[in-house]
């Protein structure tokens, strides 16, 4: 009785031990917390074998390793984790100016509905109100445009 109460007690910790890797998992998003609660769920599984608590940890061990080694590639492959913000994603959209751009002032560009500030990529050029653009790139805060069909 008192080892059934012991092997209770271990499958028990180690679902507690699951619970807490997935709860650091969903607060970071970096999948690779998750492996571990599943080396937990193993081990918690073998205490049903009557596995010695060393052979629990071996295989908690071994599972989470074998799980975090064999998802490294698709995690970097969905590349999780990195994502653009919105100023990178407009780089190659087109737009509008919305105010003239000059080589004396910046002017202004409607790309996506958001109005961003902007100056050409030729600082000599001048960009009239109206004209459609592409977003060659982003310098700061601000939007580097050429009018639409010019070589980026």
């Amino acid at each position: 009785m008192d080892f059934l109460g012991i092997t209770i007690g271990m499958a028990a910790l180690w679902i507690i031990a699951a619970v807490i890797f997935i709860i650091i998992e969903a607060a970071t998003l970096g999948l690779t917390t998750i492996w571990f609660a599943g080396g937990a769920v193993a081990a918690a599984l073998s205490t049903v074998f009557d596995a010695p608590v060393i052979a629990q940890v071996v295989i908690f061990l071994f599972v989470s390793i074998l799980l975090l080694y064999s998802t490294k590639s698709w995690k970097a492959k969905f590349k999780i984790g990195k994502e653009k913000t919105n100023i990178e994603a407009v780089v190659g959209q087109t737009g509008f100016v919305m105010e003239t751009i000059s080589p004396a002032a910046f002017g202004q560009v409607k790309v996506d509905g958001i109005i961003w500030t902007a100056m050409s990529s030729n600082p000599n050029t001048v960009i009239d109100a109206g004209t459609e653009v592409t977003v060659a790139g982003v310098e700061g805060v601000k939007l580097i445009v050429v009018p639409a069909g010019a070589a980026i």
